[in-house]
């Protein structure tokens, strides 16, 4: 990591103020005009897609999904506002007691149909580019009234549905701290990740898919409780690793919390989710939250094999800012 961030965030909440200064320093860096900040990013998801298919030794294939159902993460306590998700409502509209009783064979065919309700970023899932905005814009500039009621006119998920494939570095934090979860509010670092990856010894480089591990998900899957996981305290992205992120170049991030960034935020009252608000319309960050990592946490550390190859398209909603995924680890 780099030092040049830290008298923006060290030792106190940021204020808003503070935040416009660190947009002004990614955009002074990157040498682009605020209305093309992150035009390049999206070009990154194909880098390394050759190398990673080599990265399959094995033939061994991990999701990372939830579940979809009932018993997913939203609707728990939390001090957070539900943003109006909620688990998927899954429905049959025929059945095989429609079958069984003929009721249906005027069709000349027996079988099931189904179908199920759900917001879109209710379990495993990716942040599309127009989930945030950066005050009244969105992504490459773009103003936020370009998300109406019919969707995303610009920059919606389906722009990515044959990108999001390539190399896969996982960081498994609690491991390296020889923890089985980091504390509620702890706030991964540069330093963190940096020393993350060489006690794997993985090199993260740029167009990779970084997916880290807190273990907070598991300790919820094993209390049998999802309470505090959606919005509450939580371990996550320090504000500085915004640097980290900037200067590796990756494709995507993803982790096994409900927003990745650490909670409580760093900011005073008037800002909240300051990580998003740079990662998103800034950077041009497509993120992936509430990942299901023991599967994958097991094998690295059974084979001490810290990259694969990752698979992971957006499903192609037309105009949506965000998507449900399974993602795969392949090895």
């Amino acid at each position: 990591g780099t030092e040049t961030m830290q008298p923006i965030f060290k030792g106190h909440p940021m204020s808003d103020d503070e935040i416009h200064s660190l947009v002004a320093y990614f955009e002074a860096s990157a040498g682009k005009s605020p209305s093309e900040p992150s035009a390049n990013r999206i070009a990154f998801l194909l880098m390394g897609l050759v190398g990673a298919a080599g990265l399959v030794k094995k033939g061994k294939v991990m999701s990372m999904g939830l579940n979809y159902d009932q018993f997913g993460p939203q609707g728990a306590k939390t001090p957070y506002p539900a943003m109006g998700r909620f688990n998927p409502i899954h429905m049959m509209t025929r059945t095989g007691t429609d079958a069984w009783a003929g009721t249906l064979d005027s069709r000349g065919i027996r079988g099931a149909d189904d179908l199920v309700m759900m917001p879109l970023q209710c379990g495993t899932q990716w942040d599309g580019l127009g989930h945030v905005f950066y005050w009244d814009h969105m992504w490459n500039g773009y103003e936020c009234r370009e998300v109406t009621s019919a969707g995303a006119q610009k920059a919606g998920i389906e722009k990515t549905k044959d990108k999001m494939t390539g190399r896969g570095v996982f960081l498994d934090i609690p491991r390296v701290k020889g923890v089985e979860c980091l504390e509620d509010g702890y706030p991964i670092t540069c330093k963190d990740l940096d020393e993350a990856c060489e006690d794997q010894g993985v090199e993260v480089r740029k167009g990779d898919y970084v997916v880290l591990r807190t273990g907070m998900m598991e300790r919820c899957l094993n209390d049998g409780s999802w309470d505090g996981y959606a919005g509450g305290d939580a371990a996550g992205m320090a504000f500085e690793t915004l640097d980290w992120i900037f200067n590796k170049e990756i494709a995507g991030y993803a982790s096994d919390t409900w927003g990745n960034e650490v909670r409580p935020c760093e900011t005073d009252e008037n800002i909240n989710q300051p990580w998003h608000w740079i990662a998103i319309p800034i950077l041009g960050l497509t993120m992936g939250e509430i990942f299901y990592l023991k599967d994958i946490a097991d094998d690295c550390a059974e084979d001490k094999v810290y990259e694969f190859m990752f698979v992971a398209p957006a499903l192609p909603i037309t105009g949506a800012v965000g998507s449900p995924v399974n993602p795969l680890a392949i090895k």
